[in-house]
């Protein structure tokens, strides 16, 4: 049975996985607001709950159920939408979850609003008349824009999920994402991160684009403050691409997927790069641009993956240096050919390798950082958090991904230059500023 809401009902959005999902919930949050629609910063008083899914792992996968059966036993009368890769991958596993009253995929992301307005009997007039929400306090990032691309995989590796539940790759227009970041820029965004699902091959179904060609013109035709690139492949790291960064409202973070260190595991991968090319791409970035921070993936335990092969990642990891790493155990997913593999490497062996490069991880992070220690970096500075009942502090990142505290209150969504600290008793944490330690 259907309600009638007399009143703009409140919505929560939850977001779950990466950048793309970000970029999407923003702009599942101004077309909510457009509709009358209220945001809510908390979960505890929506009467909507929409949560994005990722899918990429089992253990995304269990986080979401988590989160719907969590938010709809302290709100029985709350309707709960479930969106996203998982929603797209196997909604009849969803749908038969008691606490989820609509399950709606990636496919029909675009027509989620309507929908809730059309199934749960919403007056979209009223709520048009009497909404005065601003989507810019819709608490994903009060300084970052998250600006879709592309979306879709054609290159079919052989672990991820991503182009079952994500299609076939597809451009926006250039002349869209122009205009999308000139909006940004006059609704106070001061950076704008541009994400995808294959960012390189943007423009190859577009007359005479390249994302080479699309990056040079945002910087020509808007004023952001900052453009950062979310994820690169390294093949894809030409000259011609690099050289765009002698503008220096290109973020210097390079986020390439290493997924393993070892050629042959590559291979079974479908990955299209071998360890040379990957260590290639990432001095070439170091040649050509100062303060390059450099981030990565890694997958430990694919299947048939020998103690040598690891060693051979581990030695990639020790050489390259990196400023951050994202350590994932493989997580065999239905629909993907690495399914048909035997995972015949054991949890206990997953869990010691991802150990073990965790600990090269912080050593990394920690080293990077503490090379910043006495240098001044802008950074951008976010919303006020809590630290307690009575104390509040600043964060923000500079251009590079260093995230920096403040236990002064800096204004918010403003870029502010500042001498940085390494704090040596907690190395793996954020950078300070001059005397905060």
């Amino acid at each position: 049975m259907s309600t009638t809401y007399s009143s703009n009902p409140l919505v929560f959005i939850e977001t779950h996985g990466c950048k793309l999902n970000q970029a999407d919930s923003m702009k599942l949050a101004k077309e909510f607001t457009d509709f009358g629609f209220v945001l809510s910063e908390t979960k505890d008083n929506a009467d909507v709950y929409i949560l994005n899914t990722c899918t990429v792992t089992h253990v995304a996968d269990r986080k979401a159920r988590q989160s719907v059966r969590s938010f709809k036993k302290k709100n029985t009368d709350s309707k709960v939408i479930v969106t996203g890769c998982y929603a797209e991958r196997d909604q009849n596993e969803l749908n038969a979850i008691p606490e989820i009253d609509m399950v709606l995929g990636n496919v029909k992301k675009k027509d989620i609003v309507k929908t809730i307005i059309e199934e749960f009997n919403y007056d979209s007039n009223d709520l048009a008349f009497e909404n005065s929400s601003n989507y810019l306090n819709f608490n994903l990032s009060r300084t970052r824009g998250m600006l879709k691309i592309q979306e879709g995989c054609n290159q079919i590796c052989s672990y991820c999920i991503v182009p079952k539940v994500r299609g076939r790759e597809k451009s926006v227009q250039l002349r869209t994402l122009i205009s999308n970041i000139n909006s940004f820029v006059d609704d106070g965004f001061k950076e704008v991160v541009l994400t995808g699902t294959q960012l390189g091959s943007y423009g190859f179904d577009l007359e005479d684009m390249s994302l080479t060609k699309m990056v040079a013109a945002i910087l020509d035709k808007t004023n952001i403050k900052r453009l950062r690139i979310s994820s690169l492949q390294p093949q894809e790291l030409n000259q011609d691409l690099l050289s765009l960064w002698k503008d220096k409202r290109l973020c210097p973070h390079f986020h390439i997927p290493l997924q393993s260190g070892d050629d042959e595991i590559l291979t079974k991968m479908r990955r299209r790069y071998s360890r040379e090319t990957y260590l290639a791409s990432v001095d070439r970035v170091r040649s050509v641009i100062d303060d390059a921070s450099i981030t990565t993936d890694v997958i430990v335990g694919f299947p048939d993956e020998d103690q040598s092969q690891f060693e051979n990642t581990r030695k990639v990891c020790e050489e390259v240096g990196f400023s951050d790493m994202h350590i994932f155990k493989f997580s065999s997913r239905p629909g993907t050919s690495a399914h048909y593999f035997k995972d015949n490497i054991s949890p206990e062996i997953k869990n010691g390798r991802s150990s073990e490069l965790i600990e090269i991880a912080q050593e990394s992070y920690a080293k990077f950082r503490e090379s910043y220690d006495g240098k001044h970096m802008e950074v951008l500075w976010e919303s006020p958090e809590s630290l307690n009942s009575y104390q509040q502090y600043s964060s923000g990142l500079t251009n590079n991904y260093i995230r920096v505290r403040s236990d002064q209150i800096e204004k918010e969504n403003t870029l502010k230059s500042v001498e940085l600290t390494f704090d040596d008793i907690n190395p793996y944490g954020p950078m300070y500023t001059k005397n905060n330690i």
